[in-house]
C-alpha cells in the first residue's frame, strides 16, 4: 500500500501575507498613535497670533486689536496660573506646594509651543503630583490644579491637531486613570470618571468645531472652483463668439477680394498677361488664407451654428439700437466728437456690441437710470465711454444682480483688439465703461504691410 503524503504549498518568496481586516484595523489603529503621538514629540509648533479682524478685534477699539492677536496666548496661560494658584491654596505651604504649581503650570504653556510634548509631560507632571501632594489630598490620581490642567493640555492640543490625536490622547488617558485606581491602596474620591467625562465632552465638541471649519473651508473651494470654472467658461464661450464674428467679417472680405480678383481681367479688353496673371495670384491668395481662417477657427464653431443671413452691425446702427433701447424707458444721450471715418469691421463690430452690453448692463442693474454714449473719433484709434447714472430710489423693477459676464466678454472684446478698458463706479453711485480701440493710420498701415512683404 502506498502511503501518500501532502505538503502545505510555501508561498513564493515576495508575496503578501493576507491579513484579516481586524489584523488590518489594528495595525493602521496603531500606525496613527505613532504618527501622532510619538514621531516629532519635540516639534516646534508656535501657537500663532489670532486674526486680527476675528470677532474679539472687531470689537475692540484702535490700538487694542493688535493685542487681541495674543487673546488665545493669554487665555491658557491665565487658565495655567489658575490651576497653579488651585495647588498652592490647596497644600500646606512650602516646597511642595511650590513644586506642585510649577508641575502643574508649565505643561499648559508648553502647549503653546510644543503641543504633543505638552500632553507627555501633562501625564508624567499629574504622577508626580499626586505623589508629592497625596497626603494633602483625597482626590487620586488628578489633583484638582492637575485636573484643570490636564483638561486644559487636552482641549488645546486637541484644538492645534487633528480629531484621530484628540481621541488617542483620551484612550491614554482612560488607560492612565484605569491603571492608578487599580494600583495598591485605597483612595477615598476617584476621580478617573469625572476627568474621562469632562474631556470626553470638551474633544467632542473640539471634533465638531473641526469637522464645521473643514466642512467650510471644503465648500469656499468648492465656490472658488465653481466662479473660476464659470468664468473660464463664460471666457471660452466669448471667445468663440468673437470668433465667428470676425471669421464672419474676413470671410465676407477675402470672398470680395477673391471674386474681384476673378472678374477683374473681364472688365478690360486684352488685358497683358501680367495683369491676369497677378489677378490669378491675388484669387489663388485670398481663397487660399479663406481656407485657412475656415480650418483655423473650425474648432470653435458649434456643430449647428449657422452664420447669420444679415451683415454684422457697425457704428452705423447704432441709431437702431439707441431706439430700441429708449423704447424700453431708458434715456439714452448719444454723442459723437471728432471727425468720423469708416473703421475696420472688425473695431466697429466691437465696438457695437460693447455699447450694447453696457447699456443692457444699465437696464438690468440700474433700472430708472440715465445713461450717456459717447464716441471720440481720434487719430490713433476710437474711444468709446458708456456711463450711467444712480437708479432712482423708489422704481418698480428691481435691479438683477447678475454675474458680472458682460464686462468679461467686453474686456475680451477689448484686449484682442489690443486696446484699453476700465470700468468702476462713479462718485454719484452709477457706473462707467471707458474703451480706447487702437485704429492704425492708412499710412502706417501699408508701411507695415509693405515691410512685412
Amino acid at each position: 500500500m502506498t502511503e501518500t503524503t501532502y505538503t502545505q504549498p510555501t508561498p513564493p518568496d515576495g508575496e503578501a501575507r493576507v491579513r484579516s481586516p481586524e489584523f488590518r484595523f489594528a495595525a493602521d489603529a496603531l500606525r496613527g498613535l505613532r504618527q501622532d503621538l510619538f514621531q516629532g514629540v519635540l516639534a516646534y509648533r508656535p501657537l500663532p497670533p489670532a486674526a486680527v479682524g476675528g470677532p474679539l478685534g472687531r470689537v475692540l477699539p484702535g490700538r487694542l486689536k493688535e493685542y487681541a492677536a495674543w487673546a488665545p496666548h493669554a487665555a491658557v496661560a491665565a487658565v495655567g496660573g489658575i490651576a497653579a494658584l488651585m495647588s498652592l491654596s490647596d497644600v500646606y505651604g512650602g516646597p511642595a506646594a511650590q513644586l506642585c504649581a510649577l508641575l502643574v503650570l508649565v505643561p499648559v504653556l508648553l502647549t503653546l509651543v510644543r503641543p504633543v510634548a505638552a500632553f507627555w509631560l501633562s501625564l508624567a507632571t499629574t504622577m508626580l503630583t499626586a505623589a508629592v501632594g497625596s497626603g494633602e489630598w483625597t482626590s487620586w490620581p488628578w489633583l484638582p490644579g492637575s485636573f484643570l490642567a490636564h483638561l486644559t493640555v487636552l482641549t488645546v492640543v486637541a484644538l492645534r491637531t487633528r480629531p484621530r490625536t484628540a481621541a488617542w490622547m483620551w484612550v491614554l488617558t482612560a488607560v492612565y486613570g484605569f491603571l492608578a485606581d487599580a494600583g495598591p491602596g485605597w483612595h477615598e474620591d476617584p476621580d478617573t470618571g469625572p476627568m474621562l467625562f469632562l474631556s470626553a465632552l470638551t474633544l467632542l465638541a473640539v471634533t465638531v468645531r473641526h469637522t464645521h471649519r473643514q466642512a467650510r473651508r471644503e465648500v469656499t473651494a468648492q465656490r472658488t472652483a465653481t466662479a473660476r470654472e464659470r468664468s473660464r467658461r463664460t471666457l471660452l464661450e466669448e471667445r468663440s463668439t468673437i470668433a465667428r464674428e470676425l471669421h464672419d467679417v474676413v470671410a465676407h472680405h477675402m470672398s470680395v477680394v477673391a471674386i474681384q480678383a476673378e472678374a477683374a481681367p473681364y472688365r478690360v479688353q486684352n488685358p497683358p498677361p501680367e495683369l491676369e496673371k497677378a489677378f490669378a495670384t491675388i484669387r489663388e491668395n485670398a481663397v487660399a488664407a479663406l481656407t485657412e481662417l475656415r480650418r483655423v477657427l473650425g474648432v470653435v464653431r458649434a456643430e449647428d451654428y449657422e452664420a447669420p443671413d444679415a451683415p454684422q452691425p457697425t457704428l452705423a446702427d447704432l441709431g437702431t439700437l439707441l431706439a430700441n433701447v429708449r423704447e424700453t424707458g431708458l434715456a439714452v444721450e448719444h454723442v459723437v466728437t471728432g471727425a468720423v471715418r469708416e473703421l475696420p469691421q472688425g473695431v466697429e463690430l466691437s465696438a457695437y456690441r460693447i455699447v450694447q452690453e453696457a447699456l443692457s448692463n444699465t437696464l438690468r442693474h440700474a433700472p430708472g437710470a440715465t445713461a450717456r454714449v459717447e464716441l471720440g473719433h481720434v487719430l490713433g484709434g476710437l474711444g468709446v465711454r458708456v456711463v450711467n447714472g444712480p437708479p432712482p430710489a423708489p422704481h418698480l423693477v428691481k435691479p438683477s444682480p447678475g454675474a458680472g459676464h458682460g464686462i468679461t466678454g467686453m474686456r475680451e472684446r477689448v484686449t484682442m483688439l489690443n486696446g484699453v478698458m476700465t470700468d468702476g463706479p462713479t462718485a454719484d453711485g452709477g457706473y462707467e465703461v471707458t474703451v480706447f480701440l487702437p485704429v492704425p493710420a492708412p499710412g502706417a498701415e501699408a508701411e507695415l504691410f509693405e515691410g512685412g512683404s
